[in-house]
């Protein structure tokens, strides 16, 4: 049996054990790193630690320790009001308003998952207060960022078009971007069907000032239960009735004793300087990662600890809300990965499907294959590895090269919802009030049905139309 099969099968029982053993996926990955790297690849320790996603691990950590900070003082709190106000109450709205914005950054420029650090906390802390499902709103995120990802300026398609120059192949930047914009947006409006999307609420009246004041006091389901309440049930605090105040007037006349929780309400919502400097610290995030180009985790950490300098009443608990179970799975399974990839089992799954001789077989099966190792991997760097693998067939003329570009790309972007990618696991590191366990296997379940959907039907779409 070769190395190559061996370190598949491996990877197939440390899945199989992490299921039905309840250990953590990590762990077993790490050991298997080990095992398969010394004893069968012949790898130092250095060679098996050079795998290790050190980038991926700072990211994590910071994002998570910046954004727990940020809701142990209450500025999430307070960003989440922010942006219901901002749409008029439309809960309806948000998950779609954090695909804009996440496509928007990327389209711009933006690393996708810096743009899904920047993002993701806050859309899964308002998922949580207003009762939507983390699944949609972590997915939308992802969509949004690769949905946006392969604009002609973008660092996805900058990529994927200089290869295609370079390779000397057809190119189409604006087929490259509209194919996975038009995949990416599809899939999230399947998504906000089937995940409840069209049962939130569309006109709420979160935007008044009483309203948004008595909400700030509330917990997440009372939150969601005066949202869709009526006026009548608006007046009224607990059990005590309260005087009917006409918009403009909230706080006229005396507070009575009836009025406390709303005086605390309004003590949640109002800008501390805890919360000013928190919030300068996330635009500093944004600008040191999208205008100066600098390191997403390196700098959350950095703006966590100067926060912490301040504060420490704040963040005395915040390096405990690291979701450090999540750190050790997806830095442990991206480094058998490494291991993978040093042994050269990936390149040689791609050379074994490039030798196909029937064009269209071989064009799903890379597709197939960008999409599989993509969800554990550095997705432009499958891209990089593939598109270079179809150009003997592609050269032949029977299948189209845009067509099939796009659905390389596509095929391996539109997986990033996986938890051992970047975006997934930033996802689920971000999740609040879930089943972390239970969360975890609902976004694997996710990523496995695209891995298995979505290839197939890009394929039919952009390569079989092309071919002839």
């Amino acid at each position: 049996m070769s190395p190559e099969v061996i370190s598949i099968l491996v990877l197939a029982v440390v899945f199989v054990l992490a299921t039905t053993r309840s250990i953590n996926m990590g762990a077993l990955a790490f050991a298997a790193a080990f095992g398969v790297g010394t004893l069968v690849a012949g790898m130092s320790a250095d060679d098996i630690f050079a795998g290790f996603p050190g980038d991926l691990f700072v990211v994590l950590v910071g994002v998570t320790y910046l954004f727990a900070i940020a809701r142990a003082n209450g500025t999430t709190d307070w960003l989440v009001h922010a942006s219901v106000r901002l749409v008029g109450g439309r809960v309806a709205l948000i998950p779609w308003v954090m695909f804009a914005v996440t496509g928007a950054l990327t389209a711009i420029g933006a690393v996708s998952p810096a743009a899904v650090a920047i993002v993701a906390p806050l859309a899964l802390g308002f998922a949580a207060q207003y009762g939507i499902s983390p699944l949609l709103m972590g997915a939308l995120v992802v969509h949004g960022a690769q949905a946006g990802g392969f604009s002609p300026i973008s660092i996805y398609g900058s990529t994927v078009n200089g290869i295609v120059a370079r390779e000397h192949l057809p190119g189409s930047p604006l087929a490259l971007f509209t194919a996975s914009l038009v995949v990416n947006l599809v899939i999230a409006a399947a998504l906000f069907v089937a995940l409840g999307g069209l049962r939130l609420p569309r006109t709420s009246g979160i935007g008044s000032t009483e309203d948004t004041t008595l909400r700030g006091a509330d917990s997440c389901t009372e939150n969601t239960t005066l949202a869709g309440a009526d006026s009548t049930s608006k007046s009224t605090v607990g059990s005590e009735p309260k005087r009917a105040t006409p918009k403009g007037d909230v706080d006229a006349g005396p507070r009575t004793g009836g009025d406390a929780r709303t005086d605390a309400a309004a003590g949640a919502l109002s800008l501390t300087p805890a919360r000013i400097a928190t919030l300068f610290a996330l635009l500093a995030l944004v600008v040191a990662v999208l205008v100066l180009d600098l390191d997403a985790g390196l700098t959350a950490i950095t703006l966590a600890v100067a926060l912490s300098a301040v504060w420490p009443q704040d963040s005395k608990a915040a390096v405990s809300e690291i979701t450090w179970p999540t750190v050790l799975l997806i830095c442990g399974v991206l480094t058998y990965v490494g291991v993978l990839d040093e042994m050269g089992t990936i390149t040689w799954a791609g050379h074994a499907v490039g030798g196909i001789g029937i064009p269209l077989l071989a064009a799903l099966l890379l597709c197939y294959i960008g999409a599989l190792v993509s969800a554990f991997a550095s997705s432009v760097g499958i891209i990089g590895a593939l598109i270079p693998l179809a150009v003997p067939f592609l050269a032949q003329g029977s299948i189209g090269a845009v067509g099939m570009v796009a659905a390389l790309a596509v095929s391996a972007t539109v997986v990033d919802v996986s938890p051992f990618s970047t975006n997934g696991a930033l996802v689920l590191a971000n999740a609040k009030n879930v089943d972390r366990d239970g969360f975890f296997r609902q976004l694997m379940v996710y990523g496995a049905l695209v891995v298995v959907a979505v290839p197939a039907l890009v394929w039919l779409a952009l390569v079989v139309p092309g071919f002839g």
